[in-house]
């Protein structure tokens, strides 16, 4: 490969900027960071910004029970104040959803996904399936006030699908920027989330989406990181979202083994690090539960995850 003036200013710049995260996280690039609670420490080189707040949130299928009005009673009960919803049939459940939240203070977090098609279809077809879809879902999450709509690319299982090339990418990029105008008209955003390898081809890491991002450099596109897919992808959970920066939008949070709630595997379940890098970013979006449970009793098990999160917000 030819290294020019250019690409080699563009290596340093990138090189150091990494060095400047591994000092700060402790990790070299080639394990997992080890997380460490306490107050700030010499490891943690960068200053939280103040505006950095936590709020959690519950997927409507977090609790057990199929009525809304007993969920949200027990999340108030909780402190949960972000309700994340499916965007499938969303526009004929706007009405429930706002009556339901009416008086309390919970509010409607991220939408998740719902859409139909995928956008990276070689299909026109199925592009434009994708985009109907989605923007239908970003009006009703417009008049919800939602943060936004997740959106993954492709899923590994769907098929034909575009290359992994430049002309892939530009396209997406396109395609990104003409929907997120669309969500900033309707007061919300486009969410990307990063996939593990497993799930997803494309995008697979936090700084990956936020590239897409900042490439577009449009207010309506965002992106988010989910801990679950974070733990088989990224060596640095406080590297990972000091690279999404102001782009992250969304958090989606699990237990790290089985990816069930937070806490039911036990000592692995360490999120202190990831918090430290969105105390750093200044994150003050939600943090929303998206898992399932073993326990016996389910929403005992939410409510314990509730209380281990606050307690490693605080170690943080």
């Amino acid at each position: 490969m030819t290294l020019n003036r250019r690409n080699f200013i563009r290596t340093s710049l990138g090189s150091a900027a990494l060095a400047t995260v591994a000092a700060c996280t402790g990790t070299s690039g080639g394990s997992k960071n080890e997380n460490t609670g306490g107050e700030k420490n010499s490891k943690n080189c960068l200053p939280y910004n103040p505006k950095a707040k936590l709020n959690i949130s519950f997927q409507e299928w977090t609790l057990a029970g199929d009525v809304l009005k007993d969920k949200l009673d027990l999340m108030e009960q909780l402190g949960v104040n972000g309700l994340e919803v499916s965007g499938k049939g969303l526009s004929n459940r706007v009405d429930e959803f706002k009556q339901a939240l009416e008086g309390r203070n919970i509010k409607i977090s991220a939408i998740c996904a719902g859409f139909e098609g995928f956008m990276l279809s070689e299909e026109e077809s199925v592009r434009n399936t994708c985009r109907d879809s989605m923007r239908e879902i970003i009006t009703a999450a417009g008049k919800l006030g939602s943060t936004g709509v997740i959106i993954v690319p492709a899923f590994n299982h769907q098929k034909p699908v575009m290359p992994h090339t430049q002309e892939t990418r530009d396209f997406l990029c396109q395609w990104f920027d003409e929907l997120g105008t669309f969500a900033k008209e309707n007061g919300t955003t486009v969410i990307l989330e990063p996939l593990n390898r497993r799930e997803a081809f494309y995008l697979r890491q936090v700084a990956d989406a936020a590239s897409i991002c900042r490439d577009i450099n449009n207010p309506g596109v965002t992106c988010l990181g989910d801990f679950w897919h974070m733990t088989w992808e990224e060596t640095s959970d406080q590297g990972a979202f000091i690279s999404g920066g102001e782009y992250i939008q969304h958090v989606h949070i699990a237990s790290r083994k089985r990816r069930l709630m937070p806490g039911e595997d036990s000592d692995a379940d360490n999120y202190v690090d990831g918090f430290k890098g969105l105390k750093i970013i200044g994150f003050d979006k939600y943090i929303s539960f998206e898992c399932g449970s073993k326990a016996e009793d389910r929403n005992a098990s939410a409510a314990a995850g509730v209380e281990l999160i606050r307690k490693q917000w605080e170690e943080a």
